[in-house]
């Protein structure tokens, strides 16, 4: 895949910040994460959000003009103007448990700096499961799949319980309109 607009999205755990980073060290483009633009820096973070129209200000501002970058994270019901720019897009999953297993260690690890609030950690974990319930009223696999099947771009579907490596070559030998690497 030649260099482009590029949103990679999945659930939270499935690795969309580690591959959009490497997509975009690998063509030399600004990286951007939905998560920068969705919440306002506050410590501890992840506590107030932006309001959805200073947020795409934001984006608009930052990275959204420019000819090619790599967005990370999650836009269903927030980012559709952004997500229009879009040449393509890569939606990654993976195994539920192995997903959880993985979010977990990150959380704990990037809050080993400081005291862990184990009920906001609990309460987000709690929130991440909900993500394979089909009756969760809530960010989950029913609807990315519902909102991707109104994408007019070019979606590639990868399995992230490969190597990072493996999963950026994948993206970077894509041709979008073919039927594309999968798995």
């Amino acid at each position: 895949m030649r260099r482009c607009r590029l949103h990679v999205t999945g659930a939270s755990g499935t690795g969309t910040t580690t591959l959009g980073r490497a997509l975009a060290d690998a063509w030399s483009v600004p990286h951007a994460d939905a998560d920068d633009y969705f919440w306002l820096p506050t410590d501890p973070p992840y506590a107030d959000q932006r309001s959805v129209p200073e947020r795409v200000a934001l984006m608009e501002q930052l990275f959204a003009p420019r000819p090619a970058w790599v967005l990370s994270g999650t836009m269903i019901s927030w980012g559709s103007s952004v997500v229009a720019r879009c040449d393509a897009v890569v939606f990654l999953t993976l195994d539920p448990k192995e997903r959880l297993r993985r979010l977990e260690a990150r959380e704990r690890n990037q809050r080993a700096s400081r005291s862990v609030d184990e009920t906001a950690l609990g309460d987000f974990l709690a929130w991440a499961r909900g993500y394979d319930d089909p009756a969760f009223d809530g960010r989950s696999r029913v609807r990315h799949e519902e909102w991707l099947a109104t994408l007019a771009c070019p979606v590639l579907r990868l399995d992230t319980a490969r190597p990072p490596e493996r999963l950026r070559d994948a993206v970077l030998a894509w041709e979008p309109g073919s039927q594309g690497p999968t798995g």
